[in-house]
């Protein structure tokens, strides 16, 4: 008998794993065609009488296969577009076709489905000129009418259950924005909303969500989808990143299509699958056909594209070659198709900005789609991956600094440097003088990174506007002083090199052409990876023009002590002059994940036997830009106080 039990237990829970893993993306052909031999469900008009419009009204019901009046049902309300009328799904969408074959599956509820006229006023057609203002206002009204009216008319007349939970909302296009704003707007009516296609009645998402904290307790199942050609998508688009930085659970799903019935027919065939059943919420990022192009993309590129869970999908078309992958710090090979277009999915990529490169046939090259950056010594793709607590780099209304880019023959080197430097709001309107943070790129970048891939201009703009850092000019030097270049060629002459141009070439330089405080208190130095390593050797020699140091992912070569000795030996006999002049050495890495990391440790355990005193802060991610975003985004907030 025990053995019969597991046996049988054994068996459920495979099937239950089994049917978790399946995921099904996408109506198959004929879900919409009516076909023989299977049970059907019954459409009927009904009339109302609405309190709200002062006139009879009338909608359509669909009530599923085997309906019996003994038998309680939940009940789904499915509204229509700006142009359309209670019958506007019945006449494009085959709802009760594609709920028939569904039912016949077992892939849907027993549900009670509600067609209603969302215009709600007197003359309730779909004539004349629809965009009228009277016309417009009467889909807003339809909420008022919806509640009142419908709802206590439906559980009336028919055996429907009457908690919220049993109770769902959504709609195409103008219906659409009316179920987010109707269902949303009041949780203790519904608790699985849907917009197909929503229209520009969508409220703003911090109207629609208020508090995601209570919405991500009452919601079972929030769907939004569109087409990916529809001009419309950047109101869902919108509303997806609010609810993914404000971690709401919901499915973003778009596809292959415009706005039409093809794409709203799969919104309900796949939306009524999940209705008034147990939701996984873990799987809800999976159920989507495409993603939405990176942000990094040239203008109207549509790959490489980002999934909700951000995996990446990569397509490109290159039909004589004989192998292409993506190196995206991991290599990924592509597969080719008969089209001659190799496509891949990457697993999930962490936050923020990474460089990538295509392998064609070994040879690494940017990729035409992308935006280019200088890194890795060459130009290479970037792709920003969404970053739920990324809002300190996001484009904000706030008032805005510039930034210019400036040539300067430099004394020290006898030749033309360029910098990059960001001047704070308000810079050209006032006549004060401002202190001056330097900025240092990491090896194989050079002045442009800061400015592009750190987005140095965005952090300080938000933080100036949330009164978090003292408004500053940021000069973002090129750090590259020739030689041969990688580690084999950095050593104490070239970072002398750096010293000898920041001190005689760009500072002078900064000086002379902006209004920038001139004392140690107001000037900072900071830099990344390479860039630290010159912070460490110029700042630490030279605390009387420079108060205060970040250093971040960068830290002295344990295992090269022909550099490093010498570093140590100085602050040993200067180590009470550094902490005295120094109101901050900020020492920040990327966690265990970052190169630099067992470098940095055995760095800060060297400072503390020589007594000079910093300040540490971790923030996992590894070596790459979403932490020294970060770094300079909390750096910034100490200085100059």
């Amino acid at each position: 008998m025990k053995k019969l039990l597991f046996t049988i237990v054994g068996v459920a829970l495979f099937n239950l794993f089994a049917f978790a893993q399946k995921i099904e993306k996408q109506a198959p052909q004929g879900f919409d065609q009516a076909r023989t031999g299977i049970s059907m469900g019954k459409l009927d008009t009904i009339r109302y009488e609405s309190k709200t419009v002062g006139a009879t009204r009338k909608a359509l019901v669909y009530t599923p296969p085997g309906y019996n009046k003994k038998t309680k049902y939940p009940v789904f309300y499915l509204l229509h577009g700006i142009g359309g009328d209670e019958k506007e799904w019945l006449n494009g969408g085959k709802p009760q076709v594609i709920l028939d074959n569904l039912f016949a599956e077992g892939k849907i509820k027993p549900m009670i489905v509600v067609m209603p006229n969302g215009r709600a006023m007197k003359d309730d057609r779909a004539v004349g000129n629809i965009f009228d203002r009277d016309k417009v206002e009467a889909f807003a009204t339809f909420e008022k009418d919806l509640l009142n009216d419908l709802i206590p008319y439906i559980e009336k007349t028919y055996p429907a259950l009457t908690d919220r939970e049993n109770r769902a909302i959504a709609g195409l296009s103008m219906g659409g924005g009316q179920s987010l704003n109707f269902g949303l707007g009041n949780l203790d009516k519904f608790a699985w909303v849907g917009g197909f296609s929503s229209a520009p009645n969508t409220k703003r998402p911090e109207e629609l969500v208020p508090n995601p904290a209570e919405t991500k307790k009452q919601l079972k199942l929030l769907w939004i989808s569109c087409g990916d050609n529809d001009g419309l998508i950047t109101f869902s688009k919108r509303t997806h990143d609010y609810l993914y930085k404000n971690d709401v659970p919901h499915v973003y799903y778009i596809e292959p299509g415009v706005h039409d019935f093809k794409v709203w027919k799969n919104g309900l065939y796949m939306f009524s699958q999940f209705l008034f059943k147990p939701v996984d919420v873990a799987s809800l990022p999976q159920y989507t056909v495409l993603g939405t192009p990176a942000t990094s993309n040239v203008r109207n590129a549509k790959y490489p594209q980002i999934l909700p869970d951000n995996r990446v999908v990569f397509r490109m078309k290159a039909p004589d070659a004989q192998k292409v992958q993506i190196d995206l710090g991991k290599k990924y090979d592509m597969v080719r198709d008969t089209g001659g277009f190799w496509t891949l999915t990457t697993d999930t990529i962490s936050r923020g900005f990474h460089y990538y490169s295509l392998l064609i046939d070994g040879v690494a090259v940017a990729d035409p789609a992308s935006e280019t950056f200088y890194g890795m010594g060459r130009m290479a793709s970037g792709i920003e991956i969404p970053y739920k607590d990324g809002d300190f780099y996001a484009l904000k209304d706030v008032p805005h600094g510039d930034i210019r880019i400036k040539r300067y023959l430099s004394k020290a080197t006898n030749s033309w440097r360029e910098m990059y430097v960001y001047t704070p709001p308000g810079y050209d309107q006032s006549s004060i003088k401002y202190p001056v943070l330097y900025l240092l790129h990491g090896g194989g970048e050079d002045q442009r990174g800061w400015a592009t891939q750190g987005r140095t201009d965005l952090i300080l703009d938000n933080l100036i506007a949330e009164s978090k850092a003292k408004p500053m000019i940021i000069v973002m030097l090129d750090g590259n002083m020739g030689g041969a270049g990688g580690l084999a060629g950095f050593n104490e002459n070239v970072l002398r090199a750096f010293e000898n141009e920041l001190k005689l070439g760009a500072i002078p330089f900064v000086e002379s052409n902006f209004r920038a405080e001139t004392d140690a208190k107001n000037r900072a130095l900071a830099g990344l990876s390479m860039g630290g390593l010159q912070t460490l050797y110029a700042g630490i020699k030279n605390t009387n023009l420079f108060a205060h140091l970040g250093v971040f992912s960068s830290g002295w070569f344990a295992n090269n002590t022909t550099l490093s000795g010498p570093q140590y030996e100085f602050m040993k006999n200067n180590a009470s002059t550094i902490n005295t002049n120094l109101k901050h050495l900020w020492i920040s890495m990327g966690g265990q994940a970052d190169i630099a990391y067992n470098n940095c440790k055995v760095m800060m355990a060297k400072f503390d036997e020589l007594g000079v005193k910093y300040q540490y802060s971790e923030y996992a991610g590894g070596h790459t830009w979403p932490v020294w975003r970060h770094d300079l985004f909390m750096f910034a907030q100490v200085l100059f106080k």
